[in-house]
């Protein structure tokens, strides 16, 4: 199956005709789509009275792909706030609970920074963090194109298999390094997960600029790119039992748009929907 959503549920305004409160939101998201990346775990572990209130919002089919916290994968900045790494990892674990207790989890994302290489230090830490994990699903996401070089790539594809990590798979700015190519095979035979980050090239660069972090991922993916990805998601279906589908090219707002767009193209009608409010006209 392929499931369709967005990343976050607080600034998709397309998709919140009448005025809805911000903790109403998710309710009414839930009317669109199945699934959610919880992008708030990246700043901050989030406790689990707000996981407990996520699940109770949400009908019993939808399920949270969680972004690993910042301190895991190393872009924090100083150091954690946490006694040690290993503790860091057992919160981060607990706060999960309420989604795997409703069987409302889909996986933990963990999203490396472009500076994190395909060095043997760097795979001994990724060995490390699975072994922390366990057995909970986790998707693995580079930005450095180092893994994905000639003489490394199927290497890389390789080590996620052995170690169980589901493969994140990017459409993302071809910008140097700090970028990685689309690469289409899926590490696991249950779940996939595809991150549409837009193509704004000259965005995903220009980090020195002051607003940065607004025009990274403003793009609007038209319906040839999305046709095309449409046949390749289908692909993919048929090698892996679910594939995830999150996209994340929000800056201007584009990306629930585009994720409708995507669900009619495949034509798929999703059961198991929340209940969406009515227009008052």
């Amino acid at each position: 199956m392929i499931y369709i959503g967005v990343t976050g549920w607080g600034d998709h305004d397309s998709l919140y005709k009448n005025q809805v409160h911000a903790r109403d939101k998710l309710k009414e998201y839930a009317g669109h789509f199945l699934i959610v990346e919880v992008d708030s775990a990246f700043y901050a572990i989030q406790p689990k009275r707000n996981s407990e209130k996520w699940v109770e919002d949400t009908p019993k089919d939808f399920q949270f792909i969680v972004k690993a916290y910042q301190g895991m994968t190393g872009h924090q900045r100083g150091e954690i706030p946490f006694e040690s790494t290993q503790k860091m990892f057992e919160v981060f674990k607990d706060s999960l609970l309420p989604y795997m207790n409703t069987n409302k989890f889909g996986m933990a994302l963990f999203q490396f920074p472009p500076w994190f290489n395909c060095t043997k230090e760097n795979v001994e830490y990724l060995r490390w963090c699975k072994r922390e994990m366990a057995d909970i699903p986790c998707a693995l996401e580079f930005r450095h194109q180092s893994w994905f070089m000639e003489k490394y790539r199927q290497k890389t594809i390789e080590f996620m298999k052995s170690e169980q990590w589901i493969h994140s798979i990017c459409d993302e700015p071809q910008s140097g390094e700090g970028s990685i190519p689309v690469v289409l095979e899926s590490t696991d035979k249950s779940k996939v997960l595809v991150r549409f980050h837009g193509r704004n090239t000259y965005g995903w660069q220009k980090k020195n600029q002051e607003n940065w972090r607004e025009v990274r991922y403003l793009y609007r993916y038209n319906k040839k790119e999305l046709q095309e990805w449409a046949a390749l998601l289908k692909n993919l279906e048929r090698n892996c039992e679910n594939v995830y589908v999150l996209f994340n090219n929000n800056s201007g707002g584009d990306a629930a748009d585009n994720a409708k767009e995507m669900i009619h193209l495949l034509g798929i009608e999703y059961d198991g929907l929340a209940p969406r409010q009515l227009d008052l006209f």
